[in-house]
């Protein structure tokens, strides 16, 4: 029997790559921009700031998608959608946005081909019928959200148009001797069940979350009240599950800077050094929002004694529980 010819690895991981890019590299970074009708310093700079390396300038590199997308942010600027000094930054949020995505999901691939057994040929298949699906999964729910945003933004009270919102941090307690005494998988496996469990907490009582950083979630909401129930709600989740470890929350109020996704200002600055300062299992909030949160009636507050943090010489924290807590 004659045997099968070995597969050409470098086509079928040319292949791959074209069903990924959408096509075959065709242009240098100097040809890109030319069709793009953009000066190569421009585009080198939005390459960047999507988080790419740089390539040498005889490298064939770029396809038709490249040139059009390079065109298409040129567009929007030049019409005035997008100010030129956004220009980077839009680029830069969107790259590390998608590129935390993406390394999700080529891990997620790479497991469904280790357990399929696919032959490389056949992965490209998969690929090819995964790609169209995706993207239009990714686009619903980008629709969805900007929806979302959107009616918040018309519908808001002044003091949201102002930028007030509640920033809350929640993290892991003694993450860093977790992270010694699991494995790699038990790790991956704690830290999706902590950001799932999060995700879904914030969403049910009305907040957002903003980012989540290994050990620690970082959520906004726009009242006091709907911080509150976030934060005694995550305590309750950790509490009623045993694989999840204590969690401590810190809460502030008061007006914040909400710049491409991201939050940032001296309330976010707050939120962070009263969870450092939690004892684990409890919730911490600022003076604006236990004022915010002054009479209501499911809310208790317990004024703690002032401490001293970086930036914070008299930083008065307020313990949160429910009014009909012990």
């Amino acid at each position: 029997m004659v045997p099968e010819p070995s597969p050409d690895l470098g086509a079928l991981q040319r292949e791959f790559e074209r069903t990924l890019l959408g096509g075959d590299r065709k242009f240098t970074r100097v040809q890109v921009s030319e069709r793009a009708g953009i000066s190569s310093e421009r585009a080198e700079r939005m390459w960047h700031a999507l988080g790419f390396a740089t390539v040498p300038d005889d490298e064939i590199a770029f396809t038709d998608d490249d040139v059009e997308a390079l065109r298409l942010v040129a567009t929007l600027e030049d019409d005035g959608f997008i100010e030129p000094e956004m220009e980077s930054s839009l680029a830069r949020k969107l790259g590390q946005t998608q590129s935390r995505l993406a390394s999700w999901q080529s891990a997620m691939f790479l497991d469904f081909l280790g357990g399929s057994k696919l032959a490389a040929d056949e992965a490209i298949e998969v690929a090819g019928l995964l790609l169209p699906a995706m993207e239009r999964l990714q686009t619903y729910v980008w629709r969805r959200h900007l929806a979302a945003a959107a009616g918040r933004a018309v519908a808001g009270s002044d003091e949201l148009a102002r930028g007030v919102r509640a920033v809350g941090f929640a993290d892991i307690v003694s993450y860093t001797r977790l992270t010694r005494r699991l494995t790699e998988a038990e790790l991956g496996e704690l830290i999706e069940r902590f950001e799932g469990m999060a995700a879904d907490v914030v969403a049910l009582n009305g907040g957002r979350v903003i980012k989540s950083i290994g050990d620690e979630v970082l959520f906004v909401t726009d009242t006091a009240a709907q911080a509150a129930a976030v934060a005694l709600a995550l305590q309750d989740a950790v509490t009623a599950d045993d694989d999840l470890p204590e969690l401590r929350i810190g809460l502030a109020y008061g007006t914040i800077l909400i710049r491409l996704g991201d939050v940032y200002g001296e309330v976010v600055n707050l939120a962070a050094r009263l969870t450092t300062e939690c004892k684990p299992g409890r919730v911490l909030a600022d003076r604006e929002l236990a004022a915010a949160l002054d009479g209501h009636p499911a809310y208790r507050l317990h004024r703690l004694r002032r401490v001293s943090v970086r930036g914070y010489r008299h930083l008065v924290p307020y313990a949160v529980q429910r009014a009909d807590g012990p």
